[in-house]
């Protein structure tokens, strides 16, 4: 390691994991692929099996089933201390009676390294994460933030193959978590290490990751790029936990090549754009996101559908307004955004919401 570390990039597999904890099952045939050099993010609530994973891969836990692998390599059966992964935990697990500089050469001594060698990783590291001149610091002198990169910094020098981050951020105030995982981000691409990171945190997820593998119930219910689990989710779970969404219920009735005819008991029917996952025929929801509905106070246009409704509610969020919108179905969230000196809306208002086909997407039931 000289001014910055050098990895080779590696590759994550996890090949048929399943993990019970007694009668319940905490991971459920678990199948993924995480590309060298890749930041992939594991998303989803409390109890989905995301830190199970994680643990698995740094040989904390041991799955009842399947395999994991780096670079090819089985290490299922491969202690934690040999399997060269390194992980930053949640609570940054920092001794508070060493300096800044003991603690991240705690790694590299335990390696049985020269005492040269220990001091030159131990300040390049710090180094790259901006603390270099906080070596002689103790842990309770620096802010949330800094030892949260005193620990990064730790595991860095240790030149793991594989770099896993179990919530980082949690701990630390909501602007300086916004900073952070920026920062995170650009330490990523710079080292260029597979890395694996567990969030709760859908906007975390969607905003420092090159893929992620949404989960629920210790089953992957899909994997995707941020903005293909935005746009195009595989079912209701990952629309709802990936943003907030409203749903029409309704039916496909018929389909040409390229158009289908949706019928709602609620709006009659109108045609849709084909798209390749649109069944034939049946019940199906559609599905559009709060920002992609115009709010009107009547149709400006024939190329959405138009649903007329009452305003019920109105929060402000600085940024943007939000509408719910009560019509015949059901109550519908539409985002507008801010700005200064524009005419609003008030509760109590007839309004229409315009969609355009384009932005409908069809979630089978």
């Amino acid at each position: 390691m000289q001014n910055e570390p050098a990895h080779n990039k590696v590759r994550v597999e996890a090949r048929g994991v399943a993990l019970a904890y007694g009668k319940t099952q905490v991971l459920r045939d678990i199948n993924l692929m995480v590309e060298p050099g890749e930041f992939f993010a594991l998303l989803g609530p409390s109890g989905s099996g995301k830190s199970t994973l994680l643990r698995l891969i740094a040989g904390f836990n041991i799955a009842q089933a399947g395999s994991i692998l780096i670079d090819g390599r089985d290490i299922t059966a491969v202690p934690p201390w040999q399997r060269d992964v390194g992980m930053v935990f949640q609570s940054y697990a920092l001794w508070p009676h060493m300096t800044v500089a003991q603690n991240v050469a705690f790694g590299l001594e335990e390696r049985r390294l020269s005492r040269d060698e220990v001091k030159r990783r131990t300040q390049a590291a710090l180094d790259l994460v901006g603390l270099g001149e906080f070596a002689a610091r103790r842990p309770n002198q620096l802010s949330g933030g800094q030892q949260q990169r005193v620990a990064l910094a730790r595991t860095i020098a240790i030149e793991p193959k594989v770099l896993l981050l179990d919530e980082p951020l949690s701990n630390l105030d909501a602007r300086l978590r916004v900073r952070m995982r920026h920062e995170l981000t650009l330490l990523q691409k710079k080292l260029g290490i597979t890395t694996i990171f567990v969030t709760h945190d859908q906007e975390e997820a969607l905003t420092t990751s090159d893929r992620i593998a949404v989960m629920d119930q210790g089953v992957i219910q899909q994997v995707g790029t941020p903005t293909q689990l935005y746009d195009s989710p595989a079912n209701r779970f990952v629309a709802e936990f990936v943003g907030t969404i409203n749903l029409l219920a309704g039916s496909i009735e018929s389909e040409t090549a390229a158009t289908a005819m949706f019928m709602s008991p609620d709006l009659g029917r109108f045609s849709l754009p084909r798209s390749g996952d649109m069944p034939e025929h049946g019940p199906v929801q559609l599905l559009f996101r709060p920002h992609a509905a115009r709010v009107r106070t009547a149709p400006d246009g024939d190329d959405a559908l138009w649903i007329p409704g009452t305003l019920v509610t109105r929060e402000f969020l600085g940024e943007s307004v939000r509408y719910g919108v009560e019509t015949r179905a059901g109550m519908l969230i539409a985002d507008r955004p801010h700005l200064s000196g524009e005419p609003d809306y008030a509760p109590g208002q007839a309004v229409h919401l315009g969609i355009s086909a384009s932005q409908l997407r069809v979630l089978k039931t």
